[in-house]
């Protein structure tokens, strides 16, 4: 099915952008220490499938892996009491910049508060890595605070592009009847 998706692209060249999130931190972050493609599927399904990610889903087990194991690669997890709530994949990437690559959260935490949470753990850990800039790209297919919350947090817009995508026919779902 063809649609027209609008792609916005963010940046932050200091950290002196970074908005500080006010109030209590709920969330336990931590690194997948471990590379496991199973698990960076998982999170990648069962948060974007109601966002319709689609481009990952056709990747072998090998794609995953060498994803996951590459060294400029992090998968960050946000927990609850022991539950995960939502992800982040960073990517250091060549000319001193980290992108945040997947951001989101589960189905069920979505409206809870823990999206500013999270993208506040992720800004602070990307510009630990020592980049000269931290980017993010967001579009119509995202979570419709998305970027609104980017931008919250410090996020500037420096491009937006319009693109007719061809979406799979049915939107990915993590269970049969829907998310």
């Amino acid at each position: 099915m063809d649609r027209l998706v609008t792609t916005t692209f963010l940046e932050m060249k200091s950290p002196s952008q970074v908005v500080p999130l006010e109030g209590e931190r709920r969330l336990e972050i931590r690194r997948a220490e471990v590379p496991c493609p199973e698990l960076n599927r998982f999170l990648y399904v069962a948060v974007g499938g109601p966002w319709w990610w689609y481009s990952r889903l056709v990747w072998s087990r090998e794609q995953w892996r060498a994803w996951v194991e590459r060294p400029e690669v992090e998968t960050w997890l946000g927990y609850r009491s022991g539950t995960p709530v939502g992800y982040f994949e960073l990517e250091s990437q060549p000319g001193s910049q980290v992108e945040l690559s997947y951001f989101g959260l589960l189905p069920s935490f979505i409206g809870l508060g823990f999206g500013p949470e999270l993208l506040s753990a992720a800004i602070e850990r990307a510009w630990r890595l020592g980049p000269e800039r931290v980017w993010v790209h967001s579009c119509t297919l995202d979570h419709p605070r998305a970027l609104a919350t980017y931008r919250a947090r410090g996020f500037e817009i420096y491009k937006v592009e319009d693109k007719i995508e061809q979406l799979p026919d049915v939107q990915p779902r993590f269970f049969p009847e829907g998310d």
